[in-house]
């Protein structure tokens, strides 16, 4: 009899092990599944893991806040806009039957609004010359005028948040497809206006196409 009471605790004390044992593994499962349930990103989605867990990982971007998009009718703004040249005016048709108008667009964010500004270039129909450029800036829900140029040829482009303006010079006996000389202005939107902050010239009537930059004070 001894041998069978002896044998009581020890049966106990091992089937408690074995519960135990079960239970563990059952906690892991459950922990592992819902693990699986966040999406594949683990224990980042409640908060930064572990530093011994990341070393070495880069950080992830804070994720900014995007510029609103808001696309234009670009030929009605430049047709009511009283800072377009008239003769420009009189001159924006229809390059085709389609009303396919001279006109290009680019959408971006140079003065830091809330819209994406507009930057619109009038062309010729058949050489794609810059005839006059401009850029208008969300005010209140309506587009307000904050640049032009209108010594062609001229064009603008987005640079990042900068605004590029190229302006070409041809000599008399120059084809559209090789001007004599070409600037590249560099504006940043600051104070409420569009500064002058760098331009490099480039010509190309010299040997090699000689540029020189000029950084503005």
């Amino acid at each position: 009899m001894r041998g069978l009471t002896g044998a009581g605790p020890d049966r106990v004390r091992g089937s408690s092990r074995a519960v135990i044992t079960v239970g563990a593994v059952l906690a892991a499962i459950a922990l592992f599944v819902a693990a699986c349930g966040t999406g594949g990103t683990g224990a980042r989605d409640e908060g930064p893991a572990h530093a011994s867990a990341v070393a070495g990982a880069a950080p992830s971007p804070s994720p900014t806040p995007s510029t609103a998009y808001r696309r234009v009718d670009a030929v009605s703004l430049l047709k009511k806009d009283p800072a377009v040249s008239p003769t420009l005016k009189r001159e924006l048709k229809p390059c085709s039957e389609d009303d396919d108008y001279p006109v290009d667009v680019t959408y971006g964010d140079l003065t830091g609004g809330s819209v994406n500004d507009v930057v619109v270039n009038i062309v010729t129909c058949g050489d794609w010359i810059g005839l006059g450029t401009y850029v208008y800036r969300d005010v209140d829900g309506t587009y307000k005028n904050v640049f032009k140029a209108e010594e062609s040829p001229v064009y603008a482009e987005i640079d990042g948040t900068d605004l590029t303006v190229t302006k070409q010079v041809y000599e008399t006996d120059d084809p559209v497809s090789n001007p004599s000389r070409e600037t590249v202005i560099t504006y940043s939107w600051k104070a409420g206006r569009f500064a002058r902050v760098n331009s490099h010239e480039t010509d190309y009537s010299k040997a090699g196409g000689d540029t020189v930059s000029a950084p503005e004070n």
